[in-house]
């Protein structure tokens, strides 16, 4: 068993098991107990009242955090040669097709996020056993397939993310850093599980939300109060 060092210790007996944070509370406290070297995500874990396996229950959506993830999002942009200068205005940070193709093919993956024109589609979905797994793979439903290159660029920049529910029923997704003010923090999660509650399925029985939980990177878990989150939206 590894043992627990003064740190963990220490950020351990700030946090009370037997109680559930509101989402403010939890913020501030996410700060406090960091002690990375380095400015960690703030991630939330969602766990659902749902069965993935089957098709209507698959909760999946994007969501615009409202302060952004705190990330430089590196976005590569799949088109014909008529879109790509609208690709690079906005900011993608790498534009083209074929090479692309072929260095995916190679192996290379070194991106956050593909968006891609419905015209070159057919180029892309071969890639898919290699994208699939990455969550890399363009797709309609989560607007990364579009021809409108700019906005979807901008938005993805600023702070849009995509998110599914996994195999275990549990939603997850970084919602900050840790230098962020608490505030910020708040706003982001608030935003993110008001979007999760919008996107109930209709044959979801029983409670949905089941557990909420907020960490910072190689920190303890702070329970969230569910039903604190729920009645606020």
């Amino acid at each position: 068993m590894a043992r627990i060092t003064k740190n963990e210790k220490l950020a351990l007996s700030k946090i009370d098991k037997d109680k559930k944070y509101s989402l403010s509370e939890a913020a501030s406290l996410v700060k406090d107990i960091s002690n990375t070297k380095f400015d960690s995500s703030v991630d939330i874990d969602v766990k659902l009242g749902v069965d993935p396996r089957k098709a209507d229950q698959m909760v999946r959506g994007t969501v615009s955090l409202p302060h952004g993830t705190g990330k430089d999002v590196r976005v590569l942009v799949l088109c014909t040669p008529d879109k790509e200068e609208e690709a690079k205005s906005a900011g993608a940070d790498h534009v083209g097709l074929d090479e692309y193709v072929k260095k995916i093919k190679d192996g290379w993956t070194d991106i956050d996020v593909i968006v891609a024109t419905p015209s070159v589609m057919g180029k892309v979905g071969p890639l898919g056993r290699i994208l699939g797994p990455r969550g890399l793979m363009p797709n309609p439903k989560i607007g990364t397939v579009t021809m409108d290159i700019a906005n979807t660029v901008k938005d993805l920049k600023q702070g849009k993310i995509d998110f599914k529910v996994d195999k275990y029923g549990i939603i997850h997704s970084a919602v900050g850093k840790v230098s962020f003010d608490a505030d910020k923090i708040t706003d982001n999660a608030k935003e993110f599980l008001k979007t999760i509650l919008k996107l109930r399925p209709a044959s979801a029985k029983g409670g949905y939300i089941q557990s909420i939980f907020m960490s910072g990177t190689m920190s303890p878990s702070i329970r969230i109060d569910e039903k604190s989150v729920i009645s606020e939206n």
